[in-house]
């Protein structure tokens, strides 16, 4: 492809995805209030409120932002893959499209955990802090930017295997390299929590950063045995190859 094409293929894709995004932003407009109930459901019977006029507007088009974000997730990672895809190798073309399946279970993963395990503990604990001493008023924006960006920062948070995985399958990484610069690997994370965590407290950084160290030890293991396994593989390739001459 010359570089105008690569620009036209890249425009293309850009539309598919604003066009999916555009839809998905007007089918979750329409059911605004069915996934606010949803989403609060974690933070039990705590009233929102709206402090401004123009407030219930921008909660609903930001639930519409989130909602869309993860049901067009799919068309997005697809036409990102489908663009790269002239440059990669055939193998490296195999691995990437038959990851993607597993990257949205694991993105679906993260985003059911955290809503049904960590998010419900997490609200319980900052509010408990408050005591008798000061009574809860909740924005309706800032709780739905809060739970909208945990949620997300979870299902992020849960690509790591698949994400090492795919560096080590590639070649790009090996098991010992990870293991060696672990420090550096914590070092990162922890930054990445503190930036997709929206209220930048260190409770819910934590709560993102631990998971991600946990899943993060469990790639590495993950890594050797599939290292192992093409090792073996590559030595049964040989031995048959020096047989048959």
């Amino acid at each position: 492809m010359s570089y105008l094409q690569h620009l036209e293929e890249f425009r293309r894709r850009l539309i598919v995805c604003f066009i999916a995004l555009v839809v998905g932003i007007f089918v979750c407009w329409y059911f605004g209030w069915d996934i606010l109930y949803i989403i609060k459901r974690p933070a039990g019977d705590m009233p929102l409120n709206y402090l401004k006029p123009i407030e219930p507007f921008l909660c609903r088009f930001k639930l519409s932002l989130f909602g869309a974000l993860i049901i067009c997730l799919p068309v997005i990672l697809y036409e990102v893959l489908a663009f790269l895809s002239p440059a990669l190798e055939e193998k490296e073309r195999r691995l990437t499209f038959a990851v993607l399946a597993m990257v949205i279970f694991f993105f679906a993963c993260g985003v059911v955990l955290g809503y049904f395990y960590i998010l419900p503990v997490g609200i319980k604990w900052l509010l408990g802090l408050a005591g008798k001493e000061m009574t809860a008023v909740i924005s309706a924006s800032e709780y739905i930017s809060f739970a909208g960006w945990f949620l997300l920062a979870f299902g992020i948070a849960f690509e790591t295997p698949m994400f090492i995985w795919l560096l080590v399958a590639l070649d790009i990484l090996s098991p010992e390299d990870l293991r060696k610069q672990w420090r550096y690997a914590y070092i990162i994370i922890l930054v990445l929590s503190a930036i997709i965590t929206p209220d930048w407290n260190p409770v819910t950084m934590l709560m993102v950063g631990a998971p991600m160290i946990a899943l993060y030890e469990i790639s590495i293991a993950l890594a050797k045995i599939s290292a192992k396994r093409k090792a073996a593989k590559e030595e049964e390739l040989e031995k048959a190859e020096a047989i048959e001459e």
